[in-house]
């Protein structure tokens, strides 16, 4: 059995679509992760076991716009969080 949290797919989405509008002083792969992962600590995860359900759920916080504008906002924080904290040594 596995079980998958779908809100990383969701959230990942996020960070894909609005890298360009994040304002991120480093978008490399370590500092996209480390925003996922701050973003993934605040919110409530979404698991599934069974995959057919992922497209449902990803479409629950796509199709309400306050749920998503919540999310995007979630993930600019972190990515500002993580933009003046990189951890990558990318930065100079």
């Amino acid at each position: 059995m596995a079980v998958h949290n779908v809100m990383e797919d969701v959230v990942k989405g996020i960070i894909a679509d609005q890298l360009n509008h994040l304002h991120l002083s480093c978008t490399c792969e370590r500092c996209q992760e480390d925003i996922l992962a701050l973003s993934l600590n605040k919110i409530l995860p979404r698991y599934i076991v069974n995959d057919n359900r992922r497209p449902l759920v990803k479409a629950m916080y796509m199709v309400n716009t306050q749920d998503h504008a919540n999310l995007v906002a979630v993930v600019a924080q972190s990515a500002a969080t993580v933009s003046a904290n990189a951890r990558c040594g990318n930065i100079v």
